[in-house]
């Protein structure tokens, strides 16, 4: 895949360019993961950070999206998304043990396609639906884009230590 090929258009509307760059970032996720050891899918590289994992991260990240594409925009039950539940552990979004990485990834896709469709069915000036917290849409698709490539740096050192693989893109 040439990923410069994946950047959006340089002359376009915000919408065009807001949701290009994002999902450059989100393509970015298993293009960094491609070739990862198995044994390594599940290794913490930072000791106080032991479910910073390359799982847990992509876990982490689907389950971001689901949190304010699903719940805070459209105003969907939070209780199906494990960083709502009072029931589980702090970070229990980010805990995947025994998920391979290929599901998680496939996981983290489907929830990005469905995040881009409430994109699509929506104007960027509409606000969420969540009663306590109600952001544009606007303003979640670039926190998204923020926090999405901010991940993906997160990947790139993960995979540094892990095996040494690094590049721009």
């Amino acid at each position: 895949m040439n990923l410069y090929e994946q950047r959006p258009p340089i002359v376009a509307d915000e919408r065009t360019q807001l949701i290009g760059w994002l999902d450059l970032q989100r393509v970015l996720v298993r293009h960094k993961l491609e070739g990862l050891r198995a044994e390594d899918e599940h290794r913490a590289v930072l000791p106080e950070s032991p479910m910073m994992t390359p799982a847990g991260l992509v876990s982490h990240m689907r389950w971001t999206e689901h949190c304010w594409f699903n719940v805070i925009f459209l105003g969907e039950p939070s209780d199906t998304n494990p960083q709502f539940r009072k029931d589980l552990p702090d970070d229990a979004d980010m805990m995947a043990d025994g998920v391979p990485l290929a599901r998680l990834l496939d996981e983290f896709e489907a929830q990005y396609a469905r995040s881009n469709e409430i994109i699509a069915a929506h104007a960027l000036d509409d606000v969420g639906k969540q009663s306590d917290f109600a952001p544009t849409l606007r303003w979640i698709v670039i926190h998204m884009l923020e926090e999405t490539a901010r991940h993906v740096g997160h990947l790139d050192a993960m995979r540094e230590l892990l095996d040494g693989q690094k590049g721009y893109y």
